[in-house]
């Protein structure tokens, strides 16, 4: 059952009113939908982001509009501001529930792989994925199992595609995750700065200068 946020529709859209909304702690928000008009609501700003938090980035919310209009939509954008850091507007896609939808998903790196307890160094290289699925299948995240990966192994996209609900949009050759070897220092060779005084080209303590030749 999706979540739900009590929205207000507003038909007043200008500066003055949307000032007053957010000293009101809501925040004003419009819901666009594919063949539909856009909606303006606003809806409580606490009560969005413990709602976001609960039940993630990618969730469904139903919008309860005062007047008895429920609507089933995604959180499809947000602005804030970069001083307060608070929300200032928030765009919500109307979706059908039977059509997919392109969002982008967190990855998660579980357990300490094989290559980490030999001194390796594992490298996440994407944080987030790219997936298409209907709203009911979309995932909370995706967990890659580190744990059997030695030095030099990878995990790419391609190795997740396999028995998925879902599609992953990028590249398949794409590196998600890899363990590196570990780093070694630099030993400076013979010749290079830093070499010791013992290899320096030793003194000849015997030799006669040109002018004790001349005396003899």
């Amino acid at each position: 059952m999706a979540a739900v946020i009590q929205a207000k529709e507003r038909q007043d859209t200008t500066r003055s009113e949307t000032k007053q909304i957010r000293a009101a702690g809501r925040v004003p928000a419009v819901v666009y939908g594919k063949d539909k008009d856009p909606i303006t609501v606003s809806v409580d700003s606490m009560d969005l982001l413990k709602k976001v938090r609960d039940e993630g980035r990618n969730a469904v919310f139903s919008l309860e509009v005062e007047g008895g209009k429920s609507l089933e939509a995604m959180l499809y954008d947000y602005q804030t501001d970069v001083i307060k850091n608070d929300l200032t507007h928030v765009d919500f896609y109307l979706v059908d529930m039977s059509t997919e939808v392109d969002v982008e998903v967190s990855v998660n790196i579980e357990g300490e792989s094989k290559g980490e307890k030999e001194g390796g160094v594992m490298q996440q290289t994407m944080h987030m994925l790219n997936v298409r699925a209907t709203p009911r299948n979309i995932p909370e995240d995706i967990t890659i199992d580190a744990n059997e990966l030695e030095i030099g192994d990878s995990v790419t996209v391609g190795d997740l595609k396999s028995g998925k609900n879902f599609e992953l949009l990028d590249d398949e050759d794409t590196t998600i995750v890899t363990v590196l070897p570990p780093q070694q220092e630099d030993v400076p060779e013979v010749g290079e700065e830093g070499t010791s005084e013992e290899d320096a080209e030793p003194e000849v303590i015997n030799e006669k200068s040109e002018d004790e030749e001349e005396e003899k």
